[in-house]
């Protein structure tokens, strides 16, 4: 069924308001950002932004819903990758997001603040963590059983080795754009990885 005009401009203006809110939790986190702001940005009265998304908190789950989607359609492109091709496929989304430096400021801002029990994208975070964890282990474990990955790989130490390095190059690559190639950094320590324990 064909949708109305007023179902796709709600459409057109929920999208609008996830980019501006992208854009601003990413510069100044979700303490930082009014409802308010958003709204002047978006081109919304603020009761119009809060049609949409009735409170700041659901509105920071619509844009973490929306990376998430993002990435999860990015990597299932990829297959199910097993073994080194899981790190591989891993490296191509560094380098995808070397191209959405707003998004990796949201992400890294949210992390941060996300720690605290308290903060709303919280349990995101820990969703996040849990879900790259489960595919990496599923993968190294996966390479193991066929010989790719040595048996006595310690797969908790590759797990959280990897995530740890993702996290932090994503952040110093924010601070340092210019000089620091994410993708080139990650790449050679997947390398590393790779001469140890093949």
């Amino acid at each position: 069924m064909a949708k109305s005009r007023g179902e796709l401009s709600g459409e057109a203006s929920r999208a609008k308001a996830v980019q501006a809110a992208v854009e601003l939790f990413a510069t100044s986190g979700y303490q930082g950002t009014s409802i308010a702001r958003v709204a002047e940005k978006t081109g919304l009265s603020q009761s119009g932004l809060l049609h949409h998304f009735p409170s700041k908190t659901a509105l920071l789950s619509a844009v973490l819903a929306e990376r998430d989607a993002e990435d999860g359609r990015f990597l299932a492109a990829q297959g199910k990758p097993a073994g080194w091709a899981a790190f591989d496929a891993l490296t191509a989304l560094v380098v995808r997001n070397g191209t959405r430096p707003q998004l990796m400021g949201l992400f890294v801002r949210v992390v941060a603040e996300g720690t605290e029990p308290g903060h709303p994208a919280h349990r995101w975070v820990r969703e996040h963590y849990a879900g790259i964890e489960r595919f990496l282990t599923e993968a190294v474990r996966a390479g193991q059983e066929s010989g790719e990955i040595r048996a006595d790989a310690p797969v908790g130490t590759l797990v959280h080795t990897t995530v740890a390095v993702l996290d932090g190059l994503q952040q110093r690559w924010l601070l340092d754009t210019d000089r620091l190639s994410m993708a080139d950094e990650f790449r050679a320590y997947v390398e590393l990885l790779r001469s140890r324990w093949s």
